[in-house]
């Protein structure tokens, strides 16, 4: 259950040996005893780490409790795959805290704001799945997710330290956290360094090379060593009352405004919420061959969201490495997030005071070990070997860094859109000429043996048409006409890669087409899609933009149709 947006599930859909064919399902009865057996095993793993998300949260223990349990038996009843488990994860809960921090007021008034916030993320979902919504984490593009997957997995540990090193910092953004811990050097708790360090080193020696859910052992010693060493003695911090007789049904009385507010935010929730999961039910889908459906999985999401919500719980998605949990331990339907959901909530009924009793640097372990998972710098190597998206990954990953998690999310998509428009509105155009003898139209720039065709210039924007490039494209094309040794009778823009026009692309190629047929030119364009045809035939009139000048066609069977049946031969 880490804030793995994409490393550990693109490690998955990459590798072609894990697309294998669906294997024979074990009998009714043997799959009902795996997912029996798969919900006891990471039932170990979700109870410490709900708990610890709480607290990333800056929200009570029982908050994390509650989502969980919703998350577990709402997408039971409604997902559609069978490994996803979906409960409290880290970015999410990052994600929560930097929302709810700016909230003035008791603790109160911001569980009031989160509860508020994860329910009308919720209701997104819903009404995403209702429309059919299911690829709408495509507006986050990968590599905006590949920095801040990292920058917030290192911003989530430099924020754990302060509990292990026994201080506090109330600081936002990573680089002022980690200075302010290393001026405060002399007030360590050595007492709690070591004991998050053999944390730790616990979680990272069983997680690494055993199946034994190394969270709730670390949980069970935590809670055991507590009851020969007095932790306050010691100046360490415990997780203190769990309190769920104080869990509430309902949201909290705002006006419109702050609904408006609140809504606002749970988009961006709601995305980083369905990429995580969308990467964990995809990649484990495709390795087993299932099927899944987005939309009922939208619909799935928000329901457990909106349960938690109402509840004052966090928001949940669907974890890789739960996931990847649940399916190592065999689990076969989703039953299995079901049984661990009864576990648990028999764990918490039976032994709540004891889990008040776990020392807040253990939790800390558990979450830094948790989102050590996406700390791998390999995850960047692929975009210096493309040389693409560079700075989209730097931007994301400094974003999250300096900003913090909600405005470097933000920073780091609105980085993404203008390098994006800035290639876009590059004015690339080719010069196109025929191929030897053949019926293919090239860039003369490129083929020595492609050669233009007399009196026609042929040229090729190398991007779509719309408002932020068409009048920079069309004064390359106005200077590439200008520049021919002789002057052409007809200018022919292919327009392949533009499936749709603008307005402002229609009203500066009717402006372009007037100025040619003032100096006797002619101006038509090829290889039109539907949509663009349509379009620019009701823009048609005879003054400028004439409608036999839009064509279909290739840019070899408009080049014959301009000079006759002869024309090739004649080229």
């Amino acid at each position: 259950m880490t804030i793995d947006t994409g490393h550990a599930a693109a490690a998955h859909l990459q590798n072609p040996a894990h697309y294998a064919q669906p294997a024979e399902p074990p009998p009714p009865g043997r799959r009902v005893v795996m997912d029996v057996l798969a919900g006891l095993s990471i039932a170990g793993l979700l109870l410490p780490e709900a708990v610890a998300y709480a607290g990333i949260a800056n929200l009570p223990p029982q908050a994390g409790l509650v989502a969980l349990l919703a998350g577990l038996l709402v997408y039971a009843a409604i997902g559609s795959s069978r490994f996803a488990i979906v409960s409290a994860t880290s970015s999410s809960a990052a994600v929560l805290a930097a929302t709810v921090s700016a909230t003035h007021g008791d603790g109160g008034a911001q569980l009031a704001v989160a509860a508020a916030l994860v329910a009308a993320t919720g209701l997104l979902f819903v009404g995403a799945g209702l429309a059919r919504l299911g690829g709408m984490s495509d507006f986050i593009s990968r590599p905006v997710l590949r920095g801040f997957a990292f920058g917030l997995a290192l911003t989530i540990t430099i924020k754990q330290l302060p509990t292990i090193l026994g201080v506090s910092s109330h600081y936002a953004d990573v680089p002022r956290v980690a200075y302010d811990l290393l001026a405060q050097l002399q007030a360590w708790n050595w007492h709690s360094v070591v004991l998050g360090a053999l944390s730790l080193a616990i979680l990272f020696t069983l997680g690494g090379r055993t199946r034994i859910p190394a969270t709730l052992v670390v949980i069970v010693l935590g809670i055991a060593l507590g009851y020969w060493v007095d932790w306050h003695h010691w100046g360490i911090r415990v997780v203190g009352t769990i309190d769920l007789n104080n869990v509430r049904f309902g949201l909290p009385a705002f006006e419109r405004t702050e609904w408006l507010q609140t809504a606002e935010l749970a988009f961006a929730l709601m995305l980083i919420l369905y990429a995580e999961s969308y990467g964990s039910i995809r990649s484990f889908a495709l390795k087993h061959g299932d099927q899944v459906v987005a939309n009922r999985d939208l619909i799935a999401l928000g329901g457990a969201n909106i349960v938690s919500g109402l509840l004052q719980g966090m928001p949940v998605g669907a974890g890789y490495s739960a996931t990847s949990a649940n399916e190592a331990a065999g689990a076969q339907t989703r039953r299995a997030g079901a049984c661990a959901a009864i576990v648990i909530a028999l764990i918490v009924w039976l032994l709540l005071p004891q889990l008040a009793r776990t020392p807040e640097p253990v939790l800390a372990a558990i979450v830094i070990y948790a989102v050590s998972h996406s700390l791998h710098w390999e995850v960047f190597r692929p975009y210096w070997r493309w040389q693409r998206d560079r700075l989209v990954v730097l931007a994301a990953l400094a974003a999250v860094l300096v900003f913090g998690v909600l405005h470097g999310l933000l920073v780091a998509i609105g980085v993404s859109l203008l390098v994006t428009l800035r290639n876009l509105s590059e004015p690339t155009v080719s010069v196109l000429g025929r191929l030897r003898d053949s019926h293919d139209f090239v860039d003369v720039s490129a083929h020595a043996d492609a050669k233009p065709i007399p009196g026609i210039a042929i040229v090729r924007p190398e991007v779509p048409l719309f408002f932020a490039n068409t009048e920079r494209v069309l004064s390359k094309v106005r200077a590439l006409v200008a520049a021919q040794p002789v002057k052409p009778q007809t200018v022919m823009l292919s327009l392949e890669e533009t499936p749709d026009v603008d307005g402002s692309a229609i009203e500066s190629l009717r402006i372009f087409a007037a100025e040619l047929r003032s100096r006797d030119q002619r101006l038509v364009l090829a290889r039109l899609k539907p949509r663009a045809l349509a379009v620019l035939a009701r823009a048609a009139d005879e003054d400028t933009l004439q409608a036999d000048a839009l064509r279909e066609l290739s840019v070899d069977e408009c080049v014959q149709s301009i000079m006759g049946p002869a024309g090739k031969g004649a080229a």
